[in-house]
């Protein structure tokens, strides 16, 4: 079986390629497909082929999905752009008469209010409609997310956000890149819709304290309400659409978009989820 792997130089593709090959794929079946194949240079030194793949060049998405069976469709990073983007690749794999379609979406995409759940919602509704066979993985936080979060309370002792008393089930990029693995080389995960989330649900108070444990100084959670944290992004000087997209997120995640983990991620991966501390200490 060949997998070709979108966005395969992004944090999340290098790290699915790593997983494949370390769950036994030969590297000479995968495909790596990037914008800037210059990047994807070490995994052609491993034996896997590289080709361009640049969602906004439906030309070379047709090329590369031409003669593969099995496509991980990694989210576009480029919020308002990403269906268009994804309906590339979707097409491609529909005319190519690919067997496996796996896309990284979000959780509860289709009924969610997050700010992000819109795009994801209206490719999962691409995927539907073409007929590819299909799994879904609703991917929650990363706990990479939180780097500058890190850094910045490292630096002043203290987390700001809007978020009240939310949790996030977040996980670690390499728990989702073996979960993405997982779907591609397994059979009997066609037709899944998977909500995939770490082993626990924390609040910004647990984060503070995670924060407090790794950088080994105090740090408090300083809630503030969606007005305050919009005062003080504008203050730090954020443009008015930066401002309203991170308190539409902080919203997002104190009304319970995040909050959500039944073990799905850890029975697929055949291991508990990453913990937030060990997760912030690879970040630092």
């Amino acid at each position: 079986m060949t997998i070709l792997v979108t966005a395969s130089t992004g944090n999340l593709g290098r790290l699915v390629i790593d997983s494949l090959i370390a769950r036994g794929a030969d590297p000479a079946s995968i495909v790596a497909g990037a914008r800037d194949t210059a990047k994807a240079s070490a995994f052609a030194d491993l034996g896997v082929r590289v080709t361009e793949l640049d969602y906004d060049r439906p030309d070379t998405v047709t090329a590369a999905v031409a003669g593969v069976d099995a496509v991980l469709l990694i989210s576009g990073s480029e919020v308002g752009r990403r269906v268009d983007q994804h309906k590339a690749v979707i097409d491609a794999a529909k005319d190519a008469g690919v067997a496996k379609l796996v896309y990284t979406s979000a959780p509860k995409a289709t009924t969610s209010d997050l700010v992000l759940a819109p795009e994801h919602k209206a490719t999962e509704e691409l995927i539907a409609a073409s007929g590819v066979p299909a799994v879904i993985l609703r991917n929650n936080w990363y706990i990479e997310n939180y780097a500058g979060d890190l850094a910045q309370a490292a630096a002043t002792g203290v987390l700001v956000a809007s978020v009240g008393d939310g949790r996030v089930a977040a996980a670690s990029r390499a728990d989702f890149a073996d979960a993405a693995a997982v779907a591609l080389l397994e059979d009997g995960h066609l037709g899944e819709v998977y909500e995939l989330g770490g082993d626990v649900a924390w609040n910004y108070a647990d984060l503070a304290s995670a924060i407090a444990e790794v950088s080994g100084r105090p740090v408090e959670y300083r809630a503030l309400s969606t007005e305050e944290h919009a005062s003080a992004l504008e203050n730090a000087g954020l443009d008015a659409g930066t401002i309203g997209f991170v308190t539409a997120l902080d919203a997002g995640i104190r009304d319970g978009a995040l909050a959500e983990t039944d073990g799905t991620l850890a029975r697929l991966i055949g291991r508990p989820t990453t913990p937030l501390v060990e997760g912030l200490r690879a970040v630092a």
